[in-house]
Formats: C-alpha cells, sequence, structure tokens
C-alpha cells in the first residue's frame, strides 16, 4: 500500500519515457526531464552534485529540465540556464530531438551523477554540477535507450546506448569499448543479474517483439512476445518485469513467465519497488502497483494526464526513498508506503470490497447455470429424443478429446504441383494456402459445438474462435505460425450433446514444433538445390541429429534413428522455399537454404538441443552478400551526400549573416530599396535552406534504413555461430566495416574470421 506524500507542478510538458533523477552535486536528488510533445519518458533521479537527486525531464521545445529544490545549481557558462518563473528549475539546451535521458555515476572517481542524453545522431555526457560537456560523440545508429551500469567483469562502467539494431558502450572517456548487433531497434533495455552470479547482464527488448539477454556481447537467452517491448524493469532474485505496445505487463524468471496481463490502455513504464511490487505507469493516467510473483493489484490511484516517468530517489533528504511519478503536463507526485495502522485499514476495506466483488460474481454464474438448467429441461420435455440420449444434455463420464496435428497441403482429393520457377511453390489449391491443421474429434457420438484456442503471436489478438454450422464430432482449424518459433496452443472445445445447449468444456494445451511450418519432400521427389550453404562440424552421431529433427519438425511419423547418414528436404509453406540437411558420419553437417535466417534458427535450435556452448562455421550466401555490397555503397553514396548538404548549410549561414547586417545597416539609413534587395535575396536563401533540410531529413531516413540492414545482415551473420565464435564474428565484422574493406567483412561472413 502507498500513500502520496508531496505533489509537484512545473507547469511543463514533459515527454514520455524521458525522465530521470540524478545527484548531480552528490547530495540532493534533482529531477531530470525532456519536454518534447512527441513521447513521454522514463523518469529517474541522479546526484549530479553528488549528494542531492535532481528530477530530470525532457520538454516540449528540445530542452531537458533540471528541477532541484534543495540548493540553486552553481551556474556558470554553458548549456544550462536557470528558468526565470521558477528558481528550482533549470533548463538545458540541447537543440535537438530528445530520444533517451539517463543519469549515474559513469566516472567512479567523481561522487556525483553524470547526465546523458541520447538524439537521432548523438550522445551527450553532461556535467550538470560545472555546467560542461565531458563528451559529445556521434552515434549513427541513434539513441534510443541509455543505461549506466557495469557489464560483466569489465572494471569501469558503461554508458550503454541501444539504437538501430546495435548496442554500444562508452566510458567516461567518451571511448567505445563495447559494441554488438541486435535484431531490430531496440526500444528498452536494462542492467541486471539475471544469471544470479553476481554480475549484472544486459536485457534488451526491440521492435522484433524479442527480449534478448547479453552476457557481454553474446546472447544467452532469446524470448519471444507477442508485440514490440516498451519498457523493462529489474526485479529481486534474477527476475525482470516487461511491458508491450499492446498494453500488456508480466514478469520472467529467466525463459519462465510467472504472469501476465492485458488491458485496453498503453503502457508508459514499469517499475519494481523495494515492496516487491511491480509499479506500472499506463498511458490513461492510472497508476497501479502489482505482486511481482502473482500479479495481483494491491495499489491504485490516477493521475490527471498520461503517466511520463516512474522512478524513487530521496527527494525530501529524510532518509526514505520515495516513489516519483511523473505526468505529461508536469505534475510530479512522490509515494511512500503506508505506516503499519493505515495500512492494515485499507486492507481490511479491500478485503471487504473484493468479498462482496467475488460472491456477486459468483452469484451471478450459479444464476446463469441455473437456467442453462432449466433450458436444457424444458427441451427435454418438447423434443422426442432416441432413449440413448441423456434428457439433461450430460455426456458420457469416458468421454475424451483428441488432437492431431498435421501439415494440410490442400483441399482434399486435389493435385498438389511444384514448380521451381523463380524458387516460388506453384500450387493448386481451390484459394486455401498450406497450413498446419489442428484436428479435434471427440471419442464417441458426442458433438463439438465451438472451439476456441488461444495462441500468441499466430491469432490477431492472440485467440481465434470456430462456431461451424454443420457441427459434429469432428473439426479442423488452420494455423499459420508467422515465425519459426514453439508456439503453445492453449485449446478450449464446447462438447455436447446434439439437443443440448449447455455444454462441457474440455481444456488442453499442444505445442507446435518450432519448424511446424515444413512439410518433408518425399525421398524420390526431385528438387532444386538451394544456392545458400551452412557447414558444421558436430562431434555428434547422426542419430542425435535425427532425434532433434522429430523433436523440432512435424512429420507424419519418426525419421529412422538407425540411419548411418542423413538427407532430408524440406518445403516452406510460406514461400515454397526448399530446405536440405544433410549429415554423414565424419560429423560434417550441411544445411542449405537461400534463407539466411533460417540457417541461423536451426544452427541456434540445434545448438541448444545439444548443447553446445561454441560452434563455428563456414556459410556461403550468395543472394545476401550481393545485398550487402549495394547496402554498404548506398550508405557510403549517403554519407557522402550528407557531408556536401552540411557543407553547404556553413556556407549559408556566412552569407545570411552578412545579408542580415547590410539589411539592418540600409534600414537605419532608410535606404528602402537596398533594404528590399538585401532581404528578397535572404528569402531566397532561407527558401534554399528550408528545401536542404528536407533533403538532409530523407538523407538521414534513408541512411538510418540502410545501416538497420547492415546491422541486420551482421546480426545473421553472428547467429549461424555459437559462443565465441559469435563475438568474433561480430567483433570482426564491425573492424571492416569501419575500415570500409568489404572484402574483408565478406570473408569474415563467410568463414567466420578475417
Amino acid at each position: 500500500m502507498l500513500l502520496p506524500v508531496f505533489t509537484l507542478n512545473f507547469n511543463q510538458k514533459m515527454l514520455v519515457g524521458r525522465v530521470c533523477i540524478g545527484e548531480y552535486d552528490g547530495e540532493h536528488p534533482c529531477l531530470t526531464a525532456a519536454t518534447t510533445a512527441e513521447k513521454v519518458g522514463w523518469e529517474g533521479i541522479g546526484e549530479y552534485d553528488g549528494e542531492h537527486p535532481c528530477l530530470t525531464a525532457a520538454t516540449t521545445a528540445e530542452k531537458v529540465l533540471i528541477h532541484n529544490p534543495h540548493q540553486r545549481l552553481g551556474l556558470q557558462a554553458g548549456r544550462l540556464v536557470a528558468n526565470q518563473a521558477n528558481q528550482d528549475l533549470s533548463m538545458l539546451n540541447i537543440n535537438q530531438r530528445i530520444l533517451s535521458l539517463a543519469a549515474g555515476r559513469l566516472n567512479p572517481t567523481l561522487n556525483r551523477d553524470i547526465l546523458l542524453v541520447g538524439s537521432p545522431t548523438n550522445l551527450l555526457a553532461y556535467d550538470v554540477e560545472n555546467n560542461s560537456d565531458i563528451f559529445y560523440k556521434e552515434v549513427a545508429d541513434g539513441a534510443n535507450a541509455v543505461q549506466i551500469g557495469y557489464i560483466g567483469d569489465r572494471e569501469r562502467p558503461l554508458a550503454v546506448v541501444g539504437g538501430n539494431c546495435s548496442l554500444q558502450g562508452f566510458d567516461f572517456e567518451g571511448n567505445d569499448p563495447f559494441w554488438t548487433v541486435t535484431g531490430d531497434n531496440v526500444t528498452s533495455l536494462i542492467l541486471a543479474d539475471y544469471s544470479k552470479n553476481g554480475k549484472n547482464e544486459l536485457i534488451v527488448g526491440s521492435e522484433d517483439f524479442e527480449i534478448r539477454v547479453f552476457a557481454e556481447d553474446e546472447i544467452i537467452t532469446e524470448i519471444t512476445e507477442t508485440e514490440a517491448v516498451t519498457a523493462l524493469t529489474p526485479i529481486q532474485d534474477g527476475r525482470f518485469g516487461y511491458a508491450l505496445a499492446n498494453g500488456t505487463v508480466g514478469v520472467y524468471e529467466k525463459t519462465t513467465r510467472w504472469w501476465r496481463i492485458k488491458v485496453n490502455n498503453g503502457t508508459v513504464g514499469v517499475y519494481e519497488k523495494t515492496t516487491r511490487c511491480m509499479i506500472t505507469g499506463w498511458s490513461s493516467g492510472k497508476l497501479d502497483a502489482r505482486n511481482d510473483k502473482s500479479g495481483e493489484v494491491v495499489f491504485k490511484d490516477n493521475m490527471g494526464a498520461s503517466i511520463a516517468g516512474l522512478t524513487q530517489g530521496d527527494y525530501r533528504q529524510d532518509g526514505k526513498m520515495e516513489l516519483i511519478v511523473s505526468s505529461t503536463d508536469g505534475e510530479v507526485r512522490g509515494y511512500l508506503p503506508a505506516p503499519p495502522e493505515t495500512k492494515k485499514n485499507l486492507m481490511n476495506l479491500n478485503v471487504e470490497q473484493e468479498t462482496i466483488r467475488e460472491l456477486s460474481s459468483r452469484k451471478q454464474n450459479l444464476l446463469l447455470e441455473l437456467k442453462n438448467y432449466e433450458t436444457n429441461q424444458k427441451n427435454s420435455g418438447f423434443l422426442k429424443l432416441p432413449a440413448p440420449v441423456d434428457e439433461d444434455g450430460k455426456i458420457p463420464a469416458q468421454t475424451q478429446l483428441q488432437t492431431v496435428l498435421a501439415i494440410n497441403l490442400g483441399s482434399e482429393g486435389k493435385q498438389v504441383l511444384y514448380g521451381f520457377g523463380e524458387d516460388r511453390l506453384m500450387r493448386i489449391l481451390d484459394g486455401v494456402k498450406p497450413h498446419v491443421e489442428v484436428t479435434l474429434s471427440t471419442s464417441n457420438n458426442t458433438i463439438i459445438r465451438a472451439v476456441l484456442i488461444f495462441a500468441e503471436g499466430i491469432f490477431e489478438g492472440e485467440s481465434f474462435v470456430v462456431h461451424p454450422k454443420d457441427f459434429g464430432k469432428n473439426i479442423s482449424v488452420p494455423v499459420s505460425p508467422p515465425r519459426d518459433i514453439p508456439v503453445d496452443l492453449h485449446i478450449k472445445a464446447f462438447v455436447g450433446q446434439a439437443n443440448a445447449s449447455q455444454y462441457h468444456v474440455f481444456e488442453l494445451t499442444r505445442q507446435l514444433p518450432r519448424f511446424s511450418m515444413y512439410s518433408l519432400v518425399p525421398s524420390d521427389d526431385e528438387v532444386p538445390e538451394p544456392e545458400g550453404e551452412l557447414m558444421l562440424v558436430l562431434k555428434e552421431r547422426v542419430q542425435r541429429i535425427i532425434m532433434w529433427l522429430n523433436q523440432n519438425f512435424l512429420l507424419t511419423e519418426d525419421l529412422e534413428n538407425s540411419a548411418a547418414a542423413l538427407d532430408v528436404k524440406f518445403l516452406s509453406l510460406r514461400d515454397g522455399a526448399v530446405l536440405s540437411i544433410n549429415a554423414d558420419g565424419t560429423g560434417v553437417v550441411k544445411i542449405r537454404t537461400n534463407n539466411m535466417d533460417l540457417a541461423g534458427d536451426i544452427v541456434q535450435s540445434l545448438a541448444n538441443y545439444l548443447g553446445l556452448e561454441d560452434l563455428g562455421s563456414t556459410a556461403k550466401f550468395p543472394a545476401e552478400m550481393f545485398k550487402l555490397e549495394g547496402l554498404l555503397s548506398r550508405a557510403e553514396e549517403l554519407q557522402f551526400v550528407r557531408l556536401k548538404l552540411s557543407a553547404d548549410m556553413a556556407d549559408h549561414s556566412g552569407v545570411i549573416r552578412s545579408l542580415v547586417v547590410r539589411g539592418e545597416d540600409s534600414r537605419i539609413l532608410k535606404d528602402m530599396q537596398s533594404m528590399k534587395k538585401w532581404y528578397g535575396q535572404l528569402h531566397d536563401i532561407n527558401r534554399d535552406l528550408v528545401s536542404g533540410y528536407k533533403i538532409r531529413v530523407t538523407n538521414h531516413e534513408e541512411l538510418m534504413d540502410t545501416l538497420k540492414e547492415v546491422n541486420q545482415v551482421i546480426q545473421r551473420a553472428g547467429r549461424l555461430r555459437i559462443g565465441k565464435s559469435k563475438t568474433l564474428v561480430i567483433n570482426e565484422c564491425r573492424d571492416a566495416i569501419k575500415n570500409k574493406n568489404i572484402s574483408q567483412l565478406i570473408k569474415v561472413i563467410s568463414t567466420g574470421q578475417s
């Protein structure tokens, strides 16, 4: 139970996700926030002077607001200026769109926090106490999220920046000793002891619905969610909380989900307080606290506007850590746990309310059940039914619900033709696409009236209902997983007699194998071999690989375990692409596919099944390498255009100064004709600058898209390896790109070394 202990109002619009608290003098906490009208930000506290925590937030005018109620910041000449309306506020001019804020002890020799401000192109490390830049670094991939802390065994804290498919770590001197790639744009990141080994791992959420855990620069865990991951928070004992763009929040311990809930409002942030409650801020302004083990709501409150950020700090300097909540309209509230006597009264009141609510719900359910029984009784009086049918609509006690998973290549009785022109699967299917089919049937003459299937990431809205007009004892449901991940199907089927209006609900769970969307090609069918090839050297028996195949592919019957060699081919049900897997007794495994992502998924799945910690490979993907060469050439062209546009803008600035001076001189001398001439030229230059700005924006967006694709190719190349081999490939790829050595980059991707 939490009680509000103070309220502030800055009358400043704050951005969602860009709020923090820093002790910039080492003692006093100061609130810091970005005030831009695009997003609402995380909030935090930093001791910028080493003592006093200051709340920090981004504002709507591309500025950072710093609130220090404890003492006046010593403002020397610099970016930071005092606010005239409120002497407790100071404004830091950034003049760029602010994407992220963080505060922390980046320099271990300083007893105060450093403020980090991330923008689409740069990272600023700022010493608020001295009103001076520490470093200002170009970050080509953008700074969508920033965290300060120690990673693994590193002796220095790093400012870890998540951007356009990349992660980069800076020390207090501005060096970047840490760099790696991830699958998509980074949306959130935290540092936490995920493995419970006393060392921090990096947990990263991204737009491709993935939560990845990095030990140093190696991915040790990947968790697939149903939407983009918007927020993460560490929880005690190795657990962490998460929030998704679709309004889902939950808690994981390693790869096991403890609970999750979903609401219609968008989540702004999640935060874990020492009370072992996960605090969630919502776009509707609602604030709630949930038990981190069960998800049960233990506290609720509402702000007047959308939540901008959640953090904690000793803001009143009384030795108590408050939960500090900011809203987008500038309101700030501090909360503390309720005293024992108040907490007891609130808990008793909540227990009474929950008991009344629970009893009311049970009453409604019992009334509905009674109504169903009465309806069945009336129906049995009017219908002349055969003797074996129970008049109350009951089903036999031994009734069972059976499920079968199979691949459906088309309508029954239709011939399926495979044509391989342009690597496409040509089908004659009466408009029915190939899919995985879930068939349910009962063990007697009872019927299946309806089926409800819950599955993450397969159906829009995560559920699918089948309510056929012609119902019987069998029903088939088409399922088409869009990605190669194992999926749990939670099935609820309504089973009963043909005349019944009340049905029994059968619940069961079936798991789709990871590669269920691939159909085994009969050995006597001729299919072309793909150009792409990946070769692995495994010290494993062929039988173990066959066991992995039986477990991860949807086969009509298991492959023979006694085979001395393996040669199987599959067709993708999505696009008809061919996948070939070969293994001989020498330990060489060849995976042939034109899809580099699929090859990486197979390597990761196989290594996980076999328990491999390190695995190298040799790759040959001609189409991907040709595409990569084009991307790098395009990026170089865009960089050249960007530099030229910057030079033109600098030339224009000198001319503008000259024209302004001439125009003002003519105005003072009342030479209207000359003044009109100079300001006319100034108007023309301004028009050129506006056009040039639009070109710069387009150029920047194209460059970001190109760099994103390059980083994704590097990430795919890393997924073709495991452990140290993967780390080596990513680092060597980065060096090759820095040196603009395309041939070296292609060699690294192909062989795994330079």
